[in-house]
């Protein structure tokens, strides 16, 4: 459960789902009521990125450890290195009893995120992490696989335009290169299971909308991979799309085994007005989340340490409720349909275009089939 580079999630946010009936308590001109479920569901904190030393002094607070013991809460850890120091904190975790999921990154120049374009990489990046695992006497209550464009390529490849546009032209049309992906993360999938641990992976906002539409076509164009373990997570960050809000999990809900919220931490992107959530707009997600789904991972634990968050979701009310304006709702599903409508084109364009053709060489045949008739006709009665 990472940051991301601004402009693509600034996309992501319009990517969602099909529009759907919402699932609520009461609605009116004002908007729509989303109740809570009423229990507390099961809540992870994706956390540790930032270095050993945040990680040491986040866990060395007794008020931390106390409590996400107090809400049985999963940590996500992400494994960014495979040290004695990283190893220490979650062999402390364990003794706490604080369940523990294993963020399996990679550790390249290319980004932590695993993709169709690094697949090579991952068995061995595994084979080292059970390495780690069994030498140092680890307990994971799950493995994570956070499968990702490689944001920086796609970051350099906006300073070029064309060659922005021709990779992807190529990406759109090389589907053998995502099949083959999709087998071999499935059999890293199967390779982490026998190892006993259950399998949790994460999708960006628009694997449900591609899913509903069967296609592919995103996931080919940033090397994307739909796979999926023993669950699947949705990330859906608000913090990214605040003039939507919660209305985004309203669509995006039923479609979703779990949910992830965020972001809580960081700086707002230079002239981007966009920062963490706060405490009416954390609440509010994960209220709505609750209405849908029993597993809700937040991005990130620093981020709620540091603006006070953990007491209050000690004390929160999960069977209150939350109004979302009639105009975020109106608001996210002219982006939806917008989003679905312009998807399904795009992957049917390669049958428009035979179509088209067909219909025009038709239309030519039939034009000089009437021609040829009418000037044989005429030649007849000449003669």
């Amino acid at each position: 459960m990472p940051n991301r580079s601004t402009v693509f999630c600034m996309v992501l946010f319009m990517c969602v789902s099909l529009v759907v009936a919402p699932r609520a308590i009461a609605a009116s001109a004002d908007g729509i009521r989303i109740q809570g479920s009423g229990v507390q569901p099961q809540l992870g904190f994706g956390c540790c990125d930032q270095g050993i030393a945040a990680m040491q002094e986040l866990f060395a607070d007794h008020d931390v450890v106390a409590a996400l013991q107090h809400l049985h809460a999963q940590v996500g850890v992400a494994i960014a290195d495979f040290s004695p120091e990283r190893a220490q904190v979650v062999r402390f975790l364990n003794q706490q009893q604080i369940p523990v999921i294993a963020g399996v990154t990679l550790q390249t120049k290319d980004g932590p995120y695993f993709n169709a374009d690094n697949v090579s990489e991952a068995p061995a990046q595994i084979a080292a992490f059970e390495k780690w695992t069994r030498e140092n006497g680890l307990h994971w209550d799950a493995v994570g696989l956070d499968i990702e464009p490689d944001f920086s390529e796609l970051a350099a490849l906006r300073k070029h335009p064309w060659r922005l546009f021709t990779t992807l032209l190529h990406n759109g049309f090389d589907c053998k290169r995502i099949e083959r992906a999709e087998k071999e993360y499935s059999a890293l999938i199967r390779e982490i299971q026998s190892q006993g641990y259950p399998v949790e992976t994460y999708t960006l906002p628009y694997g449900p909308v591609e899913r509903n539409l069967h296609t592919n076509l995103i996931d080919r164009l940033v090397g994307t991979v739909d796979v999926r373990g023993d669950e699947n997570d949705v990330m859906i960050y608000t913090s990214y799309a605040r003039q939507v809000g919660s209305a985004i999990i309203l669509e995006l809900g039923p479609y979703s085994q779990g949910i992830l919220v965020g972001v809580t931490d960081g700086p707002p992107p230079a002239g981007s007005g966009y920062g963490p959530l706060d405490w009416d707009e954390f609440s509010s997600d994960l209220l709505v989340a609750s209405h849908f789904a029993h597993h809700i991972g937040v991005y990130n634990l620093e981020g709620c340490v540091r603006q006070g968050f953990l007491p209050r979701l000690e004390s929160m009310d999960w069977g209150g409720s939350v109004v979302i304006p009639a105009a975020s709702i109106s608001r996210a599903k002219r982006h939806v349909m917008a989003f679905s409508i312009a998807l399904w084109i795009a992957s049917k364009l390669l049958y428009l275009i035979a179509a088209t053709v067909l219909i025009a060489v038709f239309c030519i045949w039939w034009w000089r089939a009437r021609r040829s008739r009418r000037k044989n006709g005429s030649s007849t009665q000449s003669g």
